[in-house]
């Protein structure tokens, strides 16, 4: 069955590789700032910029059967060199503004028999790093949001979180932009590689499908390992 379903963000990264999965099964809605390859893909583009915008719903269907927030950030610095200004810009693109869109859209999103929405942490959440005190505060704001949600809307939507690692996409350019960087943070990984679009898009489909109907409330770890395993 074909679901009607809405991302914020997906012109590039793991958005644009959850589209290209979506976009023949299903109508698939990119709300973001710039198209860039979305003409590859059939997929209807509503131009939205999460921090200044309000999402332009005309030409959204009545009824969302999924909706994925993808925008996110990463600006690892020690923390005195933190501003309290990154503290917001990392809150306010991070989760008040998944907060501004999910609002947008909830009635449409009641009318289907059971939405699936999916949002993204990160590993240093769950495991405490150095230099990420700003982006881990603003996911885990995230994390609980998303099981508050599960709760109080269950069982209209199910509410899971995915939690990567270090994921090479373009948000992630400085910290891969050589092979000396790479191999580095390949061995930080049990598995010995960082993530790729595809490894996280393969689960955002899965839980966008009925085959995780019984999943809600989950925060996803899809890591290599690095959350749970102490491999040297």
């Amino acid at each position: 069955m074909k679901k009607n379903i809405l991302l914020i963000g997906g012109s590039h990264g793991i958005g644009y590789e959850l589209a290209s999965q979506l976009h023949k099964d299903h109508n698939v809605f990119i709300a973001s700032r710039t198209a860039d390859k979305l003409g590859d893909l059939n997929v209807t583009h509503i131009e939205y910029d999460v921090r200044k915008d309000e999402l332009d719903t005309s030409e959204l269907p009545e009824k969302l059967d999924g909706f994925v927030y993808c925008p996110g950030s990463i600006d690892l610095k020690p923390f005195k060199m933190l501003s309290n200004e990154v503290f917001e810009k990392d809150i306010q693109l991070n989760f008040l503004s998944l907060v501004k869109s999910l609002k947008t859209v909830e009635d449409r999103l009641k009318k289907s028999d059971q939405a699936s929405l999916i949002f993204f942490s990160t590993v240093a959440v769950k495991t405490g790093m150095p230099f990420h005190t700003s982006v881990a505060a603003a996911k885990g704001a995230i994390e609980g949001f998303a099981k508050a949600l599960a709760a109080e809307y269950a069982p209209s939507f199910r509410v899971n979180v995915i939690a990567p690692s270090l994921t090479d996409t373009p948000l992630a350019e400085k910290l891969l932009n050589n092979d000396k960087k790479k191999e580095k943070m390949n061995e930080r990984h049990p598995l010995k590689r960082v993530g790729t679009a595809k490894d996280i898009a393969n689960i955002a489909r899965f839980l966008l499908s009925e085959e995780s109907s019984w999943i809600t409330g989950q925060v996803l770890g899809v890591d290599g390992g690095m959350s749970t395993l102490n491999v040297s």
